[in-house]
């Protein structure tokens, strides 16, 4: 369980980052982005890095991903027309399955606005089976692995 009182992560924390603008329909009646929108960040960040650096193809591919669990702790608001910045990195691959954590930064901050993860448990496309994540996906995964706490 997430420690809300730990300070937020900060940019050198995510090996990898995208820049997303935000929309006019991701700003709810409160005038903020509407906290649904930062899955869709998670994503885009993710499935844009599983696309340019592991070569997933989204409508072809035997093997995809294929989401089992997502959460997000929110600390200061976004809203349109800001472009946030989503840093990307793997805290733990298994045979199966990855669990991505997500930074959603204001632009230009130092500190998350957002932070969060979510797993993929790679499945064949046909039977949504369980399978071993495929070599040149597993490879651009490790290149954004953190050390995993030994304690």
């Amino acid at each position: 369980m997430a420690d809300h009182k730990k300070a937020p992560e900060t940019r050198a924390a995510y090996a990898h980052f995208r820049e997303i603008p935000t929309r006019w329909m991701d700003n709810d009646l409160y005038g903020h982005v509407n906290n649904v929108v930062y899955y869709s960040y998670f994503d885009t960040v993710i499935n844009a890095y599983l696309i340019e650096a592991g070569g997933l193809d989204i409508h072809n591919a035997d093997v995809i991903g294929v989401a089992v669990e997502t959460n997000c702790r929110f600390r200061a608001s976004l809203a349109f027309p800001e472009t946030v910045e989503a840093g990307l990195r793997v805290g733990h691959i298994g045979k199966s399955s990855v669990r991505y954590e997500i930074g959603i930064f204001k632009r230009g901050t130092q500190a998350a606005a957002a932070e969060g993860y979510f797993v993929h448990v790679f499945v064949k496309r046909a039977n949504q089976r369980p399978v071993e994540i495929p070599d040149d996906i597993r490879s651009c995964l490790q290149k954004l692995c953190i050390q995993e706490n030994s304690s």
